[in-house]
């Protein structure tokens, strides 16, 4: 028999550094590789990886990535995407399931980081919306709308129905700007307001609107706007 591919040695020596160092043990080209074996048993994921990052650049933008553009790339077929998606919702439901026990005022670093990991990389802009206890324990995270590419109606009376039904008296709002670019326009800005008032007439706080890109994301009480 000849030798055994050498893909194969490779694969073992990257769950052992795995498995001992975590996932800080690899770059990110290295745990797509991980990812694409679980997928793809057979054959060397290296290059496939490598290219998946040169096109998309990081790894959660790689397993955010949209389908189609994802089957643009030679070698990957339904089973990667497949293994993308779960990756992907497995850490947003840990990350989501993490916020839920937490006060979400003293967690305000978690808020954001589930903020950019959930709607950072998407196509179209997304309006969602966490409604909090009297003690600021999240009771829901919801996405109320989905956009076109620049713009996303959100609707203050509609938003101040849901709290009620959920018995919510504080709110934090978010929503993306596929551009990148994290600067509240105008019409962000007069929308928070209206939801700010129409939520005080019922007692219900508004505590903050995060906007999020790709560059980065920006409060609107850090920045003076609410």
């Amino acid at each position: 028999m000849g030798d055994k591919p050498h893909f194969l040695g490779h694969r073992q020596r990257l769950r052992e550094r795995f498995l001992a160092g975590g996932a800080d043990a690899l770059p990110d080209y290295e745990m797509l590789e991980l990812v694409l074996f679980l997928a793809q048993p057979r054959g060397d994921k290296k290059p496939l990886a490598k290219a998946l990052m040169d096109r998309f650049g990081s790894y959660s933008a790689v397993i955010s990535a949209d389908p189609d553009e994802l089957l643009e790339i030679k070698g990957v077929g339904e089973s990667a995407i497949a293994a993308f998606k779960v990756v992907r919702e497995a850490a947003l439901r840990l990350s989501r399931e993490d916020l839920g026990k937490r006060e979400i005022l003293g967690s305000w670093q978690a808020v954001m980081d589930y903020c950019r990991a959930s709607m950072g990389h998407e196509k179209k802009e997304q309006f969602r919306v966490f409604f909090l206890d009297r003690k600021n324990g999240l009771i829901k995270d919801e996405v109320q709308q989905r956009g076109t590419v620049d713009h996303t109606p959100a609707y203050p009376r509609e938003v101040v129905k849901r709290a009620l039904d959920l018995g919510a008296t504080a709110l934090i709002i978010a929503h993306n700007h596929p551009s990148g670019d994290p600067t509240p326009s105008q019409a962000d800005i007069a929308m928070t307001r209206e939801i700010r008032d129409a939520a005080a007439k019922l007692g219900i706080i508004l505590h903050d609107h995060i906007i999020v890109g790709r560059s980065g994301t920006t409060s609107f009480k850090s920045a003076g706007l609410l």
